[in-house]
C-alpha cells in the first residue's frame, strides 16, 4: 500500500471508530505502520475533519512531519511498533463500556470464550498514568504483552493487528465484550472458562475468520 493509500485508510478507519460508537468528537487515534515509522492522527481533531493530508508521518525517534501535531498518544503507538514487529496498525478508542470497566480498573477474565480473540485467557487492564506520558505507554506494553488489546485505567482501550480493518473489527468485539461482561456483573460473578477451555478456543481463533493470522 502507497502512502497515499495508507493515509486514506486512517481517514477511513478513525471515521470507522466514530460510526461504531467507539469514539467520539476527537477522542481516539489511530495509526498505520509505513515504511520505517508510522502515520497517526493529529492531535485534537475530530475524525470529521481529518484528511489525509492532515495525517502525521512519524519516526521512531519521535520526530514528526505534518501541518499538524501528531496525537497526544504518539508513544503508545511508536512503543508498540517497537516491540511488535507483527504489528501494522494500533487503534485507541475511549467506547462507553471499556471506559467503564477501565474505571474500575478490572481485567476482563474468561468469562465467554470470545475473549480469545485478544490473544491470551484474560484482557488485562494497563495501570494508570497521565495520557500521552512514557509512562502510559510503558504500562500498556506490559499489558499488551501476549495479547492484542488491553484497557487502559481510567481511560479508555488500545488494540493492534496486522492492518487497520482487523484493528477496527478487534476495537469492536472487545467492547461488545466490556459490553456483556458489564451486563453479567449486574447479576454476579461471572463463570469463568478453564484454562483448558480457553486453550481450546485460541487454539481455533489461529483460523477463525478476520481475527486469524
Amino acid at each position: 500500500m502507497n502512502e497515499t493509500d495508507q493515509r486514506n485508510a486512517i481517514v477511513a478507519a478513525s471515521l470507522a471508530t466514530v460510526t461504531a460508537g467507539l469514539n467520539r468528537s476527537s477522542s481516539g487515534n489511530v495509526s498505520a505502520r509505513f515504511g520505517a515509522g508510522f502515520l497517526i492522527t493529529p492531535s485534537g481533531l475530530p475524525a470529521t475533519e481529518i484528511r489525509p493530508d492532515l495525517v502525521a508521518a512519524m519516526a521512531m525517534t519521535g520526530q514528526a512531519d505534518g501541518p499538524l501535531p501528531p496525537s497526544s498518544e504518539w508513544r503508545i503507538h511508536r512503543d508498540i511498533y517497537r516491540a511488535r514487529p507483527e504489528t501494522g496498525a494500533v487503534v485507541h478508542v475511549h467506547s462507553p463500556f471499556a471506559v467503564s470497566l477501565a474505571c474500575l480498573r478490572r481485567d476482563i477474565p474468561s468469562f465467554h470464550y470470545m475473549v480469545a480473540v485478544a490473544g491470551g485467557t484474560d484482557i488485562r487492564c494497563a495501570a494508570y498514568a497521565t495520557f500521552g506520558s512514557q509512562a502510559l505507554s510503558d504500562h500498556v506494553l506490559t499489558a499488551l504483552a501476549g495479547r492484542k488489546a488491553c484497557l487502559m485505567a481510567n481511560h479508555g482501550m488500545v488494540v493492534m493487528a496486522d492492518n487497520l480493518t482487523k484493528a477496527v473489527a478487534l476495537a469492536v468485539e472487545v467492547e461488545a465484550l466490556c459490553e456483556q461482561y458489564w451486563r453479567a456483573l449486574l447479576l454476579g460473578e461471572p463463570v469463568l472458562l478453564s484454562n483448558a477451555e480457553m486453550a481450546e478456543a485460541m487454539a481455533a481463533f489461529k483460523g477463525y475468520g478476520q481475527f486469524a493470522r
